[in-house]
């Protein structure tokens, strides 16, 4: 099942052969104070209210996703935990990484169709990370590898939008990297874990003005996804409705800049489309190439 929010209200909906059915009325017994908080309930008691739901799906074609707002699907994660340097960079290292990653705001999380805001800040390049994210469904501490998978609910295309270049020297820079408002487009749909037959093995897209940057593949992680979970659960609780977004092969990225039209698309979790603005006048701009692109021309 693909779960959705959707316009002003973040109304509970599912994605369905490309139209979205409401079906908040699944969650009229809930008792929550915000969209993020209803998500967590929605995960944590799914199992209870899956029945109403597809009861609901079944019953409705629902309205055309072009016609309504689509909002992420988790608007405000307690955790948004991103992994650093977790692929194999499709062969071009020898060996993993030490294992790592950082805390990202929840507050640069925006949904399909919002707008990346590049700030005022002196970067040297605003890129575009695809990720593959994991979604947490219930209390999670001291998970062991092998019990990883019964602690996720699902999956969501994740964009780490990173800025480069700025912060002391020397210093660990992710947090003026990486918290930036609008800096983490989520979406458009929740993905029920049941619906992934494997998820170590999923073709990851990233296009910017219709060019394909990003192409590669979950099998490329260099700690898989137990992995992941039992480290981060080893050294913090996860709750329902967290996120851990498992990092990317750096190999495609590549500059965003004003104009551009950025969309992700995992699997066949719906395309998550956003635009990009530049906040300075006149706007900023670099050469369009993909890391591995721009190796190649020095190299050359």
């Amino acid at each position: 099942m693909k779960l959705v929010l959707f316009d002003e209200d973040f109304k509970l909906g599912v994605l369905k052969n490309g139209n979205i059915v409401d079906v908040s009325a699944s969650t009229s017994n809930l008792a929550y104070y915000s969209p993020q908080e209803m998500m967590n309930q929605v995960i944590e008691n799914f199992d209870s209210m899956r029945g109403e739901i597809e009861t609901i799906v079944s019953g409705s074609e629902g309205v055309p996703r072009d016609d309504i707002r689509l909002r992420a699907p988790l608007p405000k994660p307690t955790r948004l935990v991103c992994m650093a340097g977790n692929y194999m960079e499709s062969g071009t290292r020898s060996e993993p990484g030490p294992i790592a990653a950082f805390n990202k705001s929840n507050n640069s999380v925006i949904g399909n169709g919002d707008t990346i805001m590049l700030p005022n800040a002196p970067a040297t390049v605003f890129e575009h990370e695809a990720e593959f994210a994991i979604v947490i469904g219930k209390t999670s501490t001291n998970v062991q590898p092998n019990e990883a998978f019964n602690h996720i609910f699902g999956y969501t295309n994740f964009i780490d939008v990173s800025c480069r270049g700025i912060g002391p020297a020397g210093a660990d820079n992710f947090f003026i990297g990486k918290s930036w408002h609008t800096f983490g487009p989520m979406g458009p749909a929740l993905v029920t874990s049941d619906e992934i037959a494997n998820a170590q093995e999923l073709p990851i897209k990233l296009w910017v003005q219709g060019v394909l940057r990003q192409d590669y593949n979950t099998n490329d992680m260099a700690h898989k996804i137990p992995e992941l979970i039992a480290w981060v659960t080893s050294i913090t609780t996860l709750e329902a409705g967290d996120v851990i977004a498992c990092g990317t092969n750096h190999r495609g990225l590549g500059p965003l800049q004003n104009g551009d039209t950025v969309e992700i698309e995992i699997g066949d979790f719906g395309k998550l489309t956003n635009q990009v603005i530049d906040t300075v006048t006149p706007a900023r701009e670099w050469v369009r190439e993909t890391r591995a692109q721009k190796e190649a021309r020095e190299s050359s």
